[in-house]
């Protein structure tokens, strides 16, 4: 069977909503550890269980793998950019509800298009920019403008999200690295700064807390495989769009884990927001070339 049999696409459209509903149980598990336990200290356990399971994949695919891959000066930025998303999205965490930050970085499909005139010379039209400008319009609104001072947490969050885009524009120029060599290496630099923060507040853990560090680091990729998935058995333009039920289970367990009611702006934002990032996915797949893939979001965290 092909990936546009009915069949597969059922199948994709299910692995993607279980890659999406695992990132955001993961991102739940991260608001509540992120409440005991130091950032860093965060990212140390986590990459530390993740390399752990990967380590199978990475002794298969051998150093030559990592030594062959294009592009090394920008391996080391987009690993160096995923760390810093992933630490500005649990560093917000611990002062704003799991949908808010996530409104954020559902951002970050939008910045790449802003982005890639620039640093990937390709050619944006006049409806990719209106659709920009609405989803910059879209986080305006999720900033709530008449709330009075920009919090620190958000300005964390924008920060983050602003990466997350610049590590989504640095995987594009690497294209052709395989997927070990891509997730081993963000997560080694996240392993890094773990173990160089982390020593300044490290807590003491107890066995459950230690399991949720290590649950937080399978989940993640347990995701990453469901989502990887979907995308080789079913075309992106069925499977994708589903990756924005990322804010449904971000309200819903803001709400039965942490009490965090949804507040208006947020929720018209983040449909501004969504709205505008299936317009300009859609608008580049029928615009796509032969080689060039239209912006997909890989979750964050």
């Amino acid at each position: 069977m092909t990936p546009s049999t009915p069949d597969h696409k059922f199948a994709g459209i299910a692995l993607m909503l279980a890659g999406i509903f695992l990132f955001a149980l993961n991102d739940a598990m991260g608001k509540w550890l992120i409440a005991t336990f130091s950032v860093g200290q965060v990212l140390l356990v986590r990459s530390a269980a993740a390399l752990t399971i990967l380590s199978p994949f990475i002794g298969r695919a051998g150093w030559r793998a990592f030594v062959a891959a294009p592009r090394p000066a920008m391996q080391v930025w987009r690993a160096v950019f995923a760390t810093v998303e992933v630490a500005c999205f649990y560093w917000a965490l611990a002062d704003m509800s799991l949908a808010d930050v996530m409104t954020f970085y559902l951002a970050g499909p939008i910045y790449v298009t802003a982005m890639s005139p620039f640093l990937l010379g390709e050619h944006v039209g006049w409806r990719r920019w209106m659709a920009v400008l609405a989803g910059f319009v879209g986080v305006m609104i999720a900033l709530r403008p008449g709330a009075g001072a920009l919090s620190a947490a958000a300005v964390v969050a924008i920060v983050g999200s602003l990466s997350f885009s610049i590590f989504m524009v640095s995987t594009r120029l690497v294209r052709g690295t395989s997927d070990v060599v891509l997730v081993t290496t963000q997560n080694l630099a996240a392993l890094l700064f773990g173990a160089v923060v982390s020593p300044f507040s490290w807590v003491a853990l107890s066995w459950f807390d230690g399991g949720l560090l290590v649950l937080l680091g399978v989940t993640a990729m347990l995701a990453f495989v469901c989502i990887n998935r979907a995308l080789s058995i079913a075309r992106a333009s069925v499977v994708v769009p589903y990756q924005y039920t990322t804010i449904f289970w971000a309200i819903l367990l803001g709400w039965i884990f942490f009490g965090d009611k949804p507040s208006v702006p947020m929720l018209i934002g983040a449909g501004i927001i969504i709205a505008a990032g299936v317009y300009i996915f859609v608008r580049e797949q029928r615009l796509a070339a032969p080689g060039r893939e239209p912006t997909v979001m890989v979750e964050p965290p």
